[in-house]
Formats: C-alpha cells, sequence, structure tokens
C-alpha cells in the first residue's frame, strides 16, 4: 500500500475532493459524463463544498450546485419554536434531492452535525419532525435504497465535534487533529489515493462475493464483554441474499461508493427470523443526541425490550416510528483491524463510527441486498426484506466478537472470531 506523504493540507483537501467526486460519485466515467451534481453540506463545511464543486466540474459536471445546512437554524427551532409545530418541513430542501435524482444527476452529502445539538430538545419533537421528513422524503429513499443514481456521503470537522474527540487541545489545534484523521482514514494523504482505493474496493468485492456463495441461513453473534453485558443473537438472513460491499452501479452502469471511507460488508436481515439480545459496544450519535449502552432483545424478528444508558427515550421513539422500524434492516461485518478501528478515535459521528465495528441497523433494507428486491416489491417482502420510513446503525462489534455462519443444513462455520475474519 502507497505510504502517506508531506503533502500540504490545500493538496490532501483537494484529493479529498477528487475522491469523494471520482470515487465516491464515480464521475470521469464516460456513463457519468454531463451530470448535474447537488451538494448537500453544512455552512462550517464551506471550503470543501467549494473544492467539490471545482472537482466535479473538472470531471465532467454540467452542472453543480450546493444547498447549505445550519446547525445553528436547527437548534433554534427545537429551542424557540411553538408545540406542535414540528410536522412543518422544507419540502424544497427534499425537492433539491428529487430534482437532481429525477434528472438523471448524482448527490453527495457532507454529513457533519453537533452530537450534542438536541440533548436539551423534547424527544417527542424531534421523533414529530423526523417522521415528517422521512415521509415526504420516502420516494426519494427508495431511489437512494435500490441504487438508481449515484450518491455519496463523507464528512467534515465541526469545532464541536473536534472537541469531543480531542478535548485537551485547543479547538483550532482539535479541529487539524480531526482533518489528520479523516485523510488518514480516506487515504486522501497518500500521493495517489485512487489507487489506493480501487485496491481497497478490490478486497471488499473478493469479501461479499465469498459471503454471498455461501448463502448462510443465519449469522450467529456472541460475545461476553459487552458494554451493557453479553451479546448472543441471531439474525436469520433474507432469502436469496446479497451482500454488499465497495462499489456499486446504478442502472446506467456507473460504478460509484457510497460511503467514504468504508470497510464494511452488509446484507439484509430476514424481518421475521431475528433471535436473542444484543448491547452496543460504542454510543451512536443519532439525530443530535447521544445514546450510549443500548440493549434490545428480539423475538420472532421484533424488537421487544430496549433501553439504553443514556438517550432511553429517543431510542425508543426511534423504534416506534413505525412497524418496519421494529425490525432490522442491515448486519454488517467490520474487522476490529480496521483502520478506523486502530486509530482508537470515537468520530461520534456514524459514517466513521460504523466501519470500526460490526453493526446493524433498525428499520429498511436496501432493496439490492435481496436477490429480484429492485425489481419488485413484492419478491422483497415474500423474501424477507424490511421497510421502514427509517434506517439507523449502530455498533455493536468488539475485539472479543466471534460470528458463525449458519448453513441451511444447520451445521456452523467461524466467519470472525476475536472480531477479525477467519472466512
Amino acid at each position: 500500500m502507497t505510504q502517506p506523504t508531506d503533502l500540504t493540507f490545500e493538496q490532501k483537501l483537494q484529493n479529498y475532493a477528487d475522491l469523494a467526486v471520482r470515487v465516491g460519485l464515480g464521475l470521469g466515467q464516460s456513463a457519468a459524463q454531463g451530470q448535474r451534481v447537488l451538494v448537500q453540506s453544512p455552512v462550517e463545511a464551506a471550503p470543501l463544498a467549494r473544492a467539490i464543486v471545482r472537482s466535479a466540474y473538472a470531471a465532467g459536471a454540467s452542472f453543480a450546485d450546493v444547498r447549505w445546512d445550519d446547525d445553528d437554524v436547527q437548534k433554534a427551532r427545537f429551542d424557540l419554536a411553538p408545540e406542535g409545530s414540528f410536522e412543518t418541513i422544507s419540502k424544497w430542501r427534499v425537492d433539491a434531492e428529487t430534482e437532481v435524482a429525477n434528472a438523471g444527476g448524482a448527490v453527495i452529502a457532507i454529513r457533519a452535525t453537533d452530537p450534542s445539538l438536541h440533548a436539551g430538545a423534547k424527544p417527542s419533537d424531534l421523533a414529530q419532525h423526523q417522521r415528517a421528513v422521512a415521509t415526504y422524503r420516502k420516494p426519494y429513499s427508495l431511489q437512494v435504497m435500490t441504487n438508481q443514481l449515484n450518491w455519496n456521503l463523507i464528512t467534515s470537522p465541526l469545532p464541536e465535534s473536534a472537541a469531543l474527540i480531542f478535548p485537551d487541545v485547543s479547538k483550532e489545534e482539535a479541529v487539524m487533529r480531526y482533518w489528520d484523521a479523516i485523510f488518514a482514514a480516506t487515504r486522501a494523504d497518500q500521493s495517489d489515493p485512487v489507487a489506493a482505493w480501487q485496491q481497497h474496493l478490490d478486497k471488499l468485492h473478493t469479501r461479499k462475493q465469498i459471503l454471498t456463495d455461501k448463502q448462510y441461513a443465519s449469522l450467529h453473534f456472541l460475545s461476553q464483554h459487552g458494554r451493557g453485558g453479553d451479546t448472543d443473537l441471531t439474525v436469520g438472513l433474507a432469502d436469496d441474499h446479497v451482500w454488499g460491499g465497495g462499489s456499486s452501479l446504478t442502472p446506467s452502469g456507473i460504478a460509484f461508493t457510497a460511503n467514504i471511507p468504508t470497510e464494511e460488508v452488509w446484507t439484509a436481515p430476514h424481518r421475521g427470523r431475528t433471535e436473542g439480545t444484543v448491547v452496543s459496544t460504542k454510543p451512536l450519535s443519532y439525530n443530535g443526541v447521544l445514546i450510549s449502552g443500548i440493549r434490545i432483545r428480539f423475538e420472532g424478528g421484533r424488537i421487544v425490550e430496549a433501553s439504553a444508558e443514556s438517550g432511553q427515550d429517543v431510542l425508543r421513539q426511534l423504534i416506534d416510528t413505525d412497524e418496519g422500524s421494529h425490525h432490522l434492516g442491515e448486519v454488517a461485518l467490520v474487522p476490529h483491524s480496521s483502520p478506523i478501528s486502530r486509530s482508537g478515535l470515537f468520530f461520534y459521528n456514524t459514517l466513521y463510527d460504523e466501519n470500526a465495528a460490526s453493526h446493524i441497523a433498525i428499520g429498511s433494507a436496501y432493496r439490492f441486498n435481496v436477490k429480484g428486491g429492485v425489481e419488485s416489491n413484492d419478491t422483497f417482502v415474500a423474501k424477507g426484506g424490511n421497510d421502514s420510513l427509517v434506517h439507523v446503525d449502530w455498533m455493536i462489534g468488539s475485539s472479543e466478537m466471534d460470528v458463525d455462519g449458519l448453513t441451511k443444513d444447520g451445521s456452523r462455520e467461524p466467519v470472525m472470531r476475536a472480531g477479525e475474519f477467519v472466512i
């Protein structure tokens, strides 16, 4: 693997923008020439958003625009807006995504929010607003869940997040250390990051193909050292499931990588076949609230008990979003030796933290994780795929986690031992 070089900050930032555009969105390929690009960005990440716009034009985009987000505006609403007003949403914000997707364009989001933004807000207000947004956004979300467009998620430091990750230095120094961690995790600090990413994606493609060919009936997770107790969880897998990992293809043939960074391979659980108890190994930063010490028990695929050491009301509101949010929509395997795990950092950002540990997701499954699921909703449902307004990942893996694959004839094969792949 290419080693990090002594690049300047500006060069690494440009590398990062180029990765987001050329590896993340897949621009530069002949099938992507002339695409529109929408960048969603916090106002604090303006330099990165501008670099992405320039990189998009350099890669052949016909039009690139930015939709700005502002945490302080959101916080003001939940601090000051009247009770009962939280179902009102800015439809134009979702319409911007839908318009670009319907025009055959690409969407990239810089996901960065103060992890404690809504720590003092009423969980019912947050849930009301989240449900309203998710309901209106459902048609666009379905396009994402079926890979109808090339899309990508990245992040950028915020002073609030940086101060939590690096509490013993000044805010300015914390932000620069956060940047260094991002550049290292995304390989943007290497002289040829695009080539380094291609090697990494090839490894993920090999791993997902091996697991798809296995067609395990279920995965058994066992750990006796979880923060909230023991994990003993059997996740039944959807019939004819397909593992994802690395890059994906749109119907027009554009290869894109939805998450940068990505260290996971994942597939769809069967919504009715998860049994047992699971505890979180890292906190979940969700909707501006930190939820830690999650403990959930499943029977017949459905959540029947749920608790948390902090953020319990928000967790329960999430689970009660709809019927689908009482079931799983994703199970993902990540080696404990992943670069993000080795960094020893907790990022307060699921995009990064889910790539440090194996995880599961409450809510909707990706349709392409079930054979025939993209083409037919009836097939997706019949084979066990789950549908919901939400899809929220939380981390359950650690260096103590063992994972076995249970075959259809009842035999057991080791997949991971002590958090590392042995398959």
